[in-house]
């Protein structure tokens, strides 16, 4: 089959366009919600973190799910596009998380946030899986993929970006409030339906530019079923753990910011300028690390980013003791980083699939429902880390109207949840990572 189609560069930005609304879901919740239960709902640390992960165990089984469905889309109308019209609904959601009735605090509010969670990742996954399996649906060839992938990257962090720094601005900045909340989920679920929408036409676009025939799909086992035939290829097995890791700590980290501007560095405000000191250079770094990845390849340059978020974990761990400056530094690095571990696990993820044969895109939602079950489970795992660091910290939870005076326990805990805990998971990553050997009969 020939795949050296070159893919137009409007159809790139529309398909990228998509991710900037799958931005915000993927950050905002990941860097407000722990916050916002434990400091504004006054939820007990283990209880909220519990609220983020439990509704997550389900998507184990139900990301894969969504996989099969896609790949039977494409088999009986030629596309993947009906579900991700449906996981539009996807802002209606994300707007419920935060818009919590007055007067509910503690367990029922824990109870609305965890049933909006539940909604927001079904819709998530109805949008993002067939999203994500396209790529491998494309006629094109190793380098272009990562192409394709960097100009997502790039909106992605576009789309991270914006709402990682307007989110904590709406909230109320210094002296957050529940009304805060509610306008802030209500103005960016507007703007992630926009977004979202331009993504569906943008894989329009792409899937006329390069359509890969199909020949059957469908007839795959679902569910658990699904799940095991994935992971049964090997590369495929150390590619995802690798990325579990990768995503529980990058997720424990956007987590834990809000608690280390306020009760480490001493201003809540601050979560402003560490989430675009995280984020400004992934947007920076992207176009760097497509060129690294043409030279020495993916693998290669996704250790390198690795080791370097290894390091700046490091530094972050010695919290005050070194200055602002270098604080605010040192988590520039984990951006640098962070582009890398986004850009190039994604772009490999089409190769394992397209290793498969021709017949290999009938089965991308299958393993793109798993990838995503990944994704989300670390983004859930992230959180209920760093809220066990709480928790064994001895952390007081309270409304966003009252003042507790925290422990020296919880103190050290929210700088070592910070930054020792990353280092150790990271670390963990490259071990997974370093079994990965595809890419090496690729470049």
């Amino acid at each position: 089959m020939d795949e050296t189609a070159r893919l137009p560069r409007g159809g790139m930005l529309a398909f990228a366009g998509g991710s900037l609304g799958m931005g915000t879901w993927v950050t905002v919740p990941g860097l407000l919600l722990l916050f916002f239960l434990t400091d504004v709902l006054a939820v007990a640390p283990l209880v909220a973190g519990l609220v983020l992960l439990l509704p997550k165990i389900a998507d184990v089984l139900l990301h894969p799910w969504i996989g099969h469905l896609s790949d039977t889309d494409l088999a009986r109308r030629g596309h993947r596009r009906l579900l991700m019209k449906a996981g539009c609904a996807l802002p209606l959601a994300f707007a419920a998380l935060f818009l919590v009735p007055g007067g509910l605090t503690g367990t029922a509010a824990a109870a609305w946030v965890a049933v909006a969670f539940i909604a927001g990742n079904l819709l998530f996954a109805a949008y993002q899986v067939p999203y994500l399996a396209t790529p491998a649906d494309l006629a094109i060839g190793y380098h272009e993929r990562t192409r394709l992938m960097g100009f997502r990257m790039v909106l992605l962090t576009v789309g991270i970006l914006l709402s990682g720094v307007l989110a904590p601005i709406l909230t109320g900045r210094e002296e957050p409030t529940r009304g805060g909340y509610a306008l802030m989920g209500l103005l960016l679920g507007a703007s992630m339906l926009a977004t979202m929408l331009l993504g569906v036409g943008g894989t329009r676009r792409l899937t006329t530019a390069a359509p890969t025939p199909v020949t059957s799909a469908g007839h795959g086992p679902a569910g658990l079923r699904t799940l095991l035939v994935a992971l049964r290829d090997p590369q495929f097995r150390w590619l995802v753990g690798s990325y579990l890791a990768m995503s529980t700590t990058t997720h424990l980290v956007l987590a834990a910011v809000p608690y280390f501007a306020t009760y480490e560095l001493g201003r809540p405000g601050l979560t402003t300028v560490l989430v675009a000191a995280f984020v400004a250079p992934a947007l920076v770094a992207t176009p760097m690390w497509v060129v690294v990845a043409r030279r020495i390849g993916k693998q290669p340059g996704l250790l390198v980013a690795q080791g370097a978020f290894v390091l700046g974990s490091l530094v972050l761990a010695l919290g005050n003791a070194v200055g602002l400056p270098v604080l605010i530094g040192a988590v520039a690095v984990l951006g640098v980083a962070f582009a890398a571990m986004q850009l190039l696990p994604f772009s490999m993820v089409p190769d394992v699939i397209r290793t498969g044969g021709a017949d290999g895109t009938t089965r991308a939602g299958t393993y793109t429902g798993v990838w995503t079950a990944a994704e989300a489970t670390g983004g859930a795992l992230g959180p209920y880390v760093y809220s066990a660091c709480l928790a064994i910290g001895g952390f007081l939870a309270s409304t966003a109207d009252t003042q507790v005076v925290q422990p020296e326990s919880a103190h050290t805990m929210i700088r070592l949840g910070f930054g020792l805990v990353p280092a150790a998971l990271m670390v963990g990553a490259m071990l997974l990572q370093r079994k990965y050997t595809l890419d090496r009969t690729l470049r």
